[in-house]
């Protein structure tokens, strides 16, 4: 099995962990993620599952290329951080990995919140580990520039 992929990225946001959460559940503006180069943005997502507490919910998103995916909620601190589950690819993805994780943590401060992302792409085999390379990167981009408009919104 080769070896996941990891993309990292540490921003500063003026609002708290509870208000990151709460827009978090906003799915009606998760098109702000927009991508990077000829990686898709999101064009809208919505709730397939939602449950009390939020772990396990699961959320329906379909990206400006025209595919989708699902993302499932498998940590739910709002105080701490959150992580999700990613599955259910279109293709070509679900031929190069068989999921990713991303996790969010939390640490306050003075100005408001330090958030960790972290996503980990996990390759169905070396082709996909080859091919995920340069995705990394655009994702990594992506979530910087995801990051800043978090800060801003």
């Amino acid at each position: 099995m080769p070896i996941p992929i990891l993309i990292h990225t540490v921003s500063g946001s003026p609002h708290s962990p509870e208000e990151i959460c709460a827009a978090f559940l906003r799915t009606e503006e998760w098109s702000t993620f927009q991508g990077s180069g000829p990686l898709p943005g999101i064009r809208r997502a919505a709730f397939e599952v939602k449950t009390p507490g939020w772990t396990g919910s699961v959320i329906r998103v379909h990206n400006t290329d025209g595919s989708s995916h699902a993302e499932e909620i498998t940590r739910w601190d709002p105080e701490r951080g959150i992580s999700i589950h990613f599955r259910n690819f279109a293709s070509p993805v679900r031929h190069l990995a068989t999921h990713f994780t991303e996790d969010w943590h939390f640490l306050r401060t003075a100005g408001g919140t330090e958030v960790t992302r972290t996503m980990t792409m996990y390759p169905r085999h070396w082709l996909g580990a080859l091919l995920l390379r340069p995705i990394s990167r655009l994702m990594k981009q992506a979530f910087e520039a995801h990051n800043r408009k978090l800060a801003e919104g």
